[in-house]
């Protein structure tokens, strides 16, 4: 029995020493400088160059404009991730809850096409969606980052599972007591979904603030970029005998790193328990 502990704590130690490993390369060179690591490339050895490196990252005026900032491109990257998280969870709900409890004839069929959507990603659908937004003059606008992206059908698929499972017996009390679709909602269903409402929020928060191509589509102006777009804007520099701020790339990567893991950790527990719990 030892024998086994020991191998799958081994297992486990040298998956965990892969996954953090990158990060940790990543981190350690983003404080030399640029020369140095265009030089001898990445290492594991620590620089002097971190509060000058961080600091400049955050708050030193750069770009085409000289005027956006890592702080500006974090805020961005939070908008779009919160923004994202809570349409996509709002509209689901909203859609799950129509579809279970208000049984309309076509309501299966309704879930069928929504839930068919997975089968056509953003890149299939991009061009289309960017006439609408430029039609509609929402280029450059977080309006416009966000709402083209807020419709779920992985959201729609977990919650209509989740309140299906919801005794019916709860329903039946509830019109008793003379509780309406709207009180019925947001009184018991709502409170019941929170553990499946925190899973859905880290997985779709993660997802819409790691989002490049539908945000280099939608903004030319440096104030709307995204910390992952401020990576890329970094290393198309190479002109000439310019070396790219290699230190400042990678120092970017590491802070677009630490909110998704953060929210990661704060919120497991309920992230497991939306994911696998089955009680009411």
């Amino acid at each position: 029995m030892y024998r086994m502990k020991f191998r799958d704590h081994l297992i486990l130690t040298i998956g965990s020493i892969l996954m953090l490993l990158p990060v940790v390369v990543a981190f350690m060179t983003s404080t030399h400088e640029a020369a140095d690591i265009h030089m001898n490339g990445l290492t594991l050895a620590p620089g002097d160059h971190f509060a000058e490196t961080y600091t400049k990252v955050l708050t030193h005026e750069g770009g085409f404009t000289g005027k956006v900032t890592g702080l500006t491109m974090l805020a961005n990257s939070m908008i779009l991730g919160l923004g994202f998280a809570v349409g996509k969870i709002v509209l689901s709900m909203l859609a799950a809850y129509a579809i279970v409890y208000f049984r309309f004839r076509a309501a299966t069929l309704m879930f069928w096409i929504i839930f068919t959507t997975l089968l056509l990603p953003l890149e299939v659908r991009i061009l289309p969606s960017y006439e609408v937004m430029h039609k509609l003059g929402l280029i450059n606008t977080y309006t416009g980052l966000i709402v083209p992206l807020l419709a779920s059908a992985t959201g729609t698929f977990f919650f209509r599972q989740f309140f299906k499972s919801v005794p019916d017996e709860l329903l039946e009390a509830a019109r008793i007591d003379g509780a309406g679709p709207f009180k019925f909602f947001i009184d018991i269903l709502v409170p019941l979904s929170r553990t499946m409402i925190a899973a859905m929020f880290i997985i779709m928060f993660v997802y819409g603030w790691n989002q490049y191509l539908w945000p280099m589509l939608m903004t030319n102006d440096e104030s709307f970029y995204t910390l992952v777009r401020g990576i890329k804007q970094i290393l198309i520099v190479w002109v000439g005998s310019q070396i790219p701020d290699y230190n400042e790339a990678f120092a970017m990567a590491v802070l677009a790193i630490l909110p998704p893991v953060a929210m990661v950790v704060i919120f497991q527990s309920w992230f497991i328990k939306g994911l696998t719990e089955s009680d009411k």
